[in-house]
This record gives structure tokens, sequence and C-alpha cells, in this order.
């Protein structure tokens, strides 16, 4: 656990901030970006310790990065509880404060994380949201081995290395959405290509209409379970079973099989 804290030269910290930004662009890797951050937090904002929870795709809460165990098990404590100053200031976007962990009004606003971060040497704690705009997608815990309020200018540091690190996170979910998004396009415009290509089989084959085909290859996937997609590359490949090609030819001629 750091002890007596210095405050930070603008020189460090203008350093903190092109590390921040040039893991941004270069190979970023969400947990050791997070994990980079946690442990400039210690070096930059007076505090002996910090921990970053951020929201999965779900908008659930997880734990991320923090710059020792004793954090990360506090953190998870928090979690498993529901109850602590991430959860508040996640739900509600805003910064929350406690100068005293041990003060009545700590204890009765979290019975269990109190007591539990006092057992781990913390006596004061600032939760700052990562928040862009109105959305939310996690929370920055700053924790102090001595009783105590924040530095403002501290605070305000804090906030704006957690702005950087959220629009990070938004940027890495928007390329990541972005490839999904792209795959899925891709993937269809492939099946379309498939079903295209059964469908000419079929009308050549059995002398009807592109049309004609494609209700032939719906109804007989709807009615097998089977994925259209699935059926077209199967008939195109010649791998199809010929129990299945004869039902084809019943819904196209009308004729039982030969």
């Amino acid at each position: 656990m750091k002890t007596n804290p210095v405050p930070a030269a603008p020189q460090e910290v203008a350093r903190a901030f092109v590390a921040l930004a040039d893991t941004l662009v270069s190979g970023f890797d969400v947990i050791d970006f997070l994990q980079h951050l946690s442990e400039r937090c210690v070096e930059l904002l007076e505090v002996d310790a910090a921990g970053i929870l951020v929201t999965d795709q779900r908008g659930h809460l997880r734990f991320m990065a923090a710059s020792s165990e004793q954090t990360r098990l506090l953190e998870l404590f928090q979690l498993q509880d529901e109850q602590g100053p991430c959860l508040d200031c996640f739900h509600d976007g805003a910064a929350v404060h406690c100068a005293d962990l041990g003060h009545q009004d700590a204890v009765r606003r979290w019975p269990r994380f109190a007591p539990e971060a006092r057992h781990s040497g913390f006596a004061a704690v600032s939760a700052l949201p990562m928040r862009l705009r109105t959305e939310v997608i996690g929370a920055m815990n700053l924790f102090r081995a001595r009783p105590g309020a924040m530095a403002s200018e501290q605070v305000e540091l804090g906030q704006a290395m957690a702005d950087i690190a959220t629009i990070g996170l938004l940027q890495e979910r928007a390329i990541r959405q972005n490839q999904i998004l792209s795959e899925q396009l891709q993937g269809a415009l492939n099946s379309r290509v498939v079903i295209e290509q059964a469908k000419g089989v079929l009308a050549e084959r059995h002398d009807c209409s592109m049309q004609q085909a494609f209700t032939a290859l719906r109804g007989h996937a709807r009615d097998h379970n089977l994925r259209l997609t699935d059926l077209a590359r199967a008939l195109v490949s010649r791998s199809l079973d010929p129990a299945e090609l004869d039902l084809l030819a019943t819904r196209l001629t009308g004729d039982p099989p030969g």
C-alpha cells in the first residue's frame, strides 16, 4: 500500500495522459488499459489504491482492474454484497465521496462494505463515474489509508482520467459492434449467394421459375426445421440426401417420388 503520497508534477500528468492515449490506438487491450489506468491513479492522485468496475454487454457491473490484490478482493466483495460507493456512483451517475469510512454515516450507508474496507486498511474512499453524457458504463474507486476529503484538484484530475477511459472503452465497443455487424452482413450476403445458386439448380433441373424454386426451398426448410442457407448449400454442393431431393421435386412437380 502506498504511503506518504506526493503531488504529481505536471510532466508526470502529461506523460500519463499521453500513455493512456497511446494505449487507445496501438493494439487496444481492455484489461491492460484499465490495469494501467488503476496504477496511474495511485501514482498521480495521492490515493493508496484504485479499483475499476465496468458494465458488461448486459449492463451488469463487473470487476475489471485494481492496483492491488487487496483492492481486487474488496471490489469483488462490493459486487457480491451489492453495496458500496462504486455501485452508488454507477447507479446515480455522480461522484460519491466518503472522508471517513468509520463515521456512523458511512456505516449506516454501507453497513457491510464500510467495515470490510476498514479491515482492508482503508479509511476513506471516492468513487468517480465513468460516464459520457448520459451513458454510464462503470465507476472508479479511489481508496485512501487515512481519513480526510480528497482535494478538489485531485478529484478533477481523476475524473479527467476516468473520462478518457470511458471514451476509449466506448470506442472499443463501437468498433467491436461494427465488426460484428459487418460479419453478420457479410454472412447474410454469402447466404444470399448460395440461395440464388440453389434456386438456379432447381429451376434448371425441374424447368420451373426462380420464384417457384425459392418457394419450394423455403417451404421444405420450414417443414423440416432446417436453415434455408444450410439446405441451399447442401443442394449446391450435391451433398443433399436423395430423399430430400425427391421431396423437393414433389413440391415443384406435384408428382410423387418415382
